[in-house]
């Protein structure tokens, strides 16, 4: 049984005083960028200090892009920026070996892929064999070009927008490169008081928020959101709604071992970004849809009229409506 009265006065704030404040001038100054989103920067972060991949969803002109451009640039490292287009190569991501004729060998030249942050900007409008160019560096840090392997730097992260695959034009993401992102998040049309404050010129394309940060900074607090202790009732929460995905009537395809790992990372992360020193159950509820609903697939039970958009979102909540919650 999961006590959180037995949590003692120290742990609720995770690591120092100085870490709690970074967060929190870190937080609000992506506010300023993406106005009335809050929990939506709040898991990006979450994203960002769990080693992982963020995809943003939605429809366009909601502030993928700011978002993406915002929270790369809030950290000061490398960021690349690549517009994918149906008529882009692998090489134009990862790089392509030349023949330099002066020194009469091979050399080579490194794609945008070699950096901090790499904002892939409507990667659904590429097609699946470009798209598959960052299956190696998203999973394992590396890329292999013509029998050779380069390391990436550290922190590596690429945050990726793509439209709805309803829309014109677009190329769904195959199930092994959404499993690579750690979250999915949609940020959806904002409230009339913050459109209000867009309109006024609260924000814009020349807003470039100033770093907060440098790259060893970032990994130090990587290290620290580590720390985060998870219960075991908590961690058997976690696991029973994973193994419901994977036996539920409406699914084909549940939750991976790699997706059940996303969200422990993930846990750890937003109980760390809250000031906590361990993670509770609603840790857990808040994650469930943005770490899992995009790593599940419907069967042919559910047909194609009742299939949408947010069909997989769906089905998660119904399973937090049917996994006891730890008391």
């Amino acid at each position: 049984m999961y006590h959180r009265g037995e949590m003692s006065q120290r742990e609720t704030l995770a690591g120092s005083a100085l870490s709690i404040a970074r967060l929190q001038q870190w937080e609000e100054l992506l506010g300023q960028s993406l106005r009335g989103k809050h929990e939506v920067i709040r898991l990006s972060l979450a994203c960002l200090l769990a080693r992982g991949h963020l995809l943003i969803e939605d429809v366009p002109g909601v502030g993928k892009t700011t978002l993406a451009q915002a929270l790369a640039r809030s950290v000061r490292c490398d960021f690349h920026r690549l517009q994918f287009t149906s008529d882009m190569l692998p090489g134009d991501v990862l790089g392509v070996t030349v023949y330099n004729v002066r020194t009469e060998t091979f050399e080579f030249k490194r794609g945008p892929i070699f950096t901090n942050f790499l904002l892939a900007d409507e990667i659904n409008r590429t097609t699946p064999k470009t798209q598959s160019a960052l299956l190696e560096a998203m999973n394992e840090g590396q890329v292999s070009v013509d029998g050779a392997t380069y390391r990436l730097v550290e922190p590596f992260m690429v945050i990726a927008t793509q439209n709805p695959v309803e829309h014109h034009g677009t190329y769904p993401l195959p199930e092994s490169q959404l499993d690579r992102f750690l979250l999915r998040l949609r940020i959806g049309y904002p409230d009339v008081d913050s459109e209000r404050l867009i309109l006024r010129g609260g924000e814009g394309p020349s807003h470039s928020p100033e770093p907060v940060m440098d790259a060893a900074e970032l990994l130090a607090l990587r290290e620290e959101a580590e720390t985060v202790r998870v219960d075991d009732a908590v961690l058997d929460y976690l696991l029973a709604i994973v193994e419901k995905t994977r036996n539920y009537d409406l699914l084909s395809l549940g939750v991976s071992p790699r997706g059940a790992q996303a969200m422990y990372r993930a846990v750890q992360a937003l109980a760390f970004l809250e000031g906590r020193a361990y993670a509770v159950p609603e840790d857990v509820k808040r994650l469930a849809v943005p770490v899992l609903a995009h790593r599940v697939l419907l069967n042919t039970r559910v047909s194609l009229t009742q299939r949408s958009a947010d069909s997989s979102e769906k089905i998660i909540k119904e399973i937090l409506n049917q996994v006891p919650v730890p008391v």
